[in-house]
Formats: C-alpha cells, sequence, structure tokens
C-alpha cells in the first residue's frame, strides 16, 4: 500500500504552464516594489516566538545546538522578524516568504504556503490600500476598486450593526443565515461566522473590494482607533473573486499594549483548550526600541495565483503540496 502511495504521488502536482505563470507572477511583483524602491530582504523561518492568535496554530521543531535542545516554530507570517528590521534600518521593505500554519489543509490551504508581505514608513492606510490595488488591479487585469466600513457591510447584507447588535441578536442571526448553532460561541466568532459565510462571498465579483475599519477586538497587531463613536481596529483586508487575499495593518507600536495582546491571547487559548506559545520577546524589545510609524500587508501568493489564473485546488499553483510532500 505504501509503495503504491508513493508511485502515484512522486509527480509534482502543477503544471509546466502552472509553474510558469507561477514565476511570471514573482517576477512582476518583483518588478513592482524595485521600481518603487521597496527592498526585498530575508529572514528566519524558525524562531522562538510562535503565533499567540487564537484562531492560528504554529508548527514547532525540536532543535539541537551544541548539546542545548530548545523548541522552535515554524513562522505563520514574517511579520516579527520584519518588524524588528524595520525598527532597526526604519526603511521600506518587503519579503516573499515561506509560511507555515498547523490544521491547514484543503483546496484553498496548505500548511506550507508562500506570503508575500512588506512594510512602508509614513503610510496611511488609505495609501496602503491604493498601493495594493496599483500591484493588485493589473496583475489580475481589474480596474473597478471599491471600498467599504465593516459596519456598513453588516447592516447592507445583515440589517444588523456589529458594534452595537447583542451576543443574542448575533447568535440569531447565525442560526437564521447559516443554520450554525452558536449558543456557545463569542461575539467575535459569531462575527467571524456571518462575515464568512454571508458577506465574503459576494465581495470582489469584478472589482478590488477593501473592507476596512474592523471591530476592536479583531485588532491584532493593529492599532485601535475611536470612529463614529465606536472603537475600530485600524486594518483593512482585500478580497477579489469572494476570497480574501491581503490583510494590511496601521501597526500597532505599542510595546505594552502589543504585550498585554499577546497575553491575552494566551489566556484565550487556554479556554479553548489550546496551549499557550511563547510570544515573541525580541518584537517587544523592537517596540519598546522604537518602530517607526508605518503600515503593512500580508498578500497570500497562492490565493492570488488561483484567482488570476482561474485554478480551483492550490494543488495547481503548488509543486509539491502536503499530501505529495
Amino acid at each position: 500500500m505504501e509503495q503504491t502511495m508513493v508511485e502515484n504521488t512522486w509527480q509534482a502536482s502543477a503544471s509546466w504552464e502552472g509553474l510558469q505563470q507561477r514565476a511570471k507572477t514573482l517576477s512582476e511583483i518583483r518588478q513592482f516594489f524595485a521600481d518603487r524602491n521597496v527592498l526585498e530582504v530575508d529572514t528566519p523561518v524558525l524562531m522562538r516566538g510562535a503565533t499567540t492568535d487564537l484562531y492560528l496554530d504554529s508548527i514547532s521543531a525540536e532543535v539541537d545546538v551544541m548539546g542545548q535542545r530548545e523548541t522552535l516554530y515554524f513562522q505563520t507570517s514574517p511579520e516579527f522578524a520584519l518588524k524588528r528590521l524595520l525598527a532597526t534600518h526604519r526603511k521600506s521593505i518587503y519579503q516573499i516568504a515561506k509560511a507555515f500554519r498547523n490544521g491547514e489543509a484543503g483546496s484553498r490551504h496548505n500548511p506550507e504556503f508562500t506570503m508575500l508581505e512588506w512594510y512602508r514608513p509614513g503610510f496611511t492606510l488609505q495609501q496602503l490600500m491604493d498601493e495594493v490595488a496599483a500591484l493588485v488591479g493589473p496583475l489580475l487585469s481589474v480596474e473597478a476598486v471599491s471600498f467599504h466600513s465593516y459596519r456598513t457591510l453588516f447592516q447592507q447584507y445583515l440589517g444588523l450593526d456589529p458594534f452595537t447588535s447583542s451576543l443574542e441578536q448575533l447568535r440569531q442571526c447565525c442560526k437564521q443565515q447559516t443554520g450554525c448553532d452558536m449558543d456557545r460561541e463569542s461575539l467575535e466568532s459569531c462575527l467571524d461566522l456571518l462575515m464568512s459565510h454571508a458577506i465574503e462571498p459576494s465581495l470582489g465579483q469584478g472589482e478590488l473590494t477593501f473592507v476596512y475599519d474592523f471591530p476592536a477586538g479583531q485588532a491584532a497587531l493593529s492599532k485601535v482607533a475611536e470612529v463614529d463613536g465606536v472603537l475600530v481596529a485600524k486594518r483593512f483586508e482585500l478580497y477579489v473573486s469572494g476570497a480574501e487575499i491581503a490583510n494590511g495593518y496601521d501597526e500597532l507600536l505599542d510595546a505594552d499594549e502589543q504585550q498585554q495582546r499577546f497575553e491575552s491571547d494566551n489566556v484565550k487559548r487556554a479556554v479553548y483548550g489550546k496551549p499557550e506559545l511563547p510570544w515573541d520577546r525580541k518584537l517587544v524589545a523592537a517596540l519598546a526600541a522604537g518602530l517607526p510609524a508605518c503600515c503593512g500587508v500580508a498578500l497570500g501568493i497562492e490565493r492570488l495565483l488561483m484567482v488570476r489564473y482561474g485554478y480551483k485546488n492550490i494543488a495547481d499553483v503548488l509543486a509539491f503540496p502536503y499530501d505529495r510532500s
């Protein structure tokens, strides 16, 4: 049985044309940043800090260096290391990096994937959204761009305000929209379900759709500010053909606040039966030393390729996906 499996899975899953398309897209991305004087950099995939995000799980590795054993973590994105570089040199940078997320495999996910991430000191969130559109629009041959707040989308599609609706109202809406019983789930879980099932599929149809000003509970590593009487996370997501392909932040600069968020994440992980993980102390030290005011964005290369060339399965844009590794 094992020999049969090997015989059937040794070949690459991507076609030669698919590999050429991938190479072409990466070349065009690099030219885009070269034209804008943004430096390509390289950072480690194995580091001592892990993601504490409740909805992401890091992959660990036991490393032995001169008899000293320790656990390192494959990075879920190059964000922490890039911010340390940014705090050191204070210049615009980007990386096309391998990223790793445990438990993610399917038609649109692979445990190992490629992420484009870049940071722009002095940019506003609107300037970064405009730059994302300038990169992605020509790649996808899409000219139309629209911008919508998270709040207005919920009001438009569901007739409710995500910032003022009660948890019970959100749970009832989840039941009506998806049939899912969310009686034991949190407010954030309800909002995530409604966004992904009732709103996202309609976004980015024939256009680039940017969504901004998310609830403060979804801030992650972004700043929080008061807008129209409610606290919002100063971040955005880009949707194309019903799929999220980019996620940008007006980056949090406060080291104490970042440490508190990491620690709060670990408390949530414990509540949900997930292991608490070591947060990146070097990132917090970099913030304490002074990260320049900046905005940054991460973009999934495989998702971009799938949308650009009409592929339905991530295996079509990877040489060797998880089941062929």
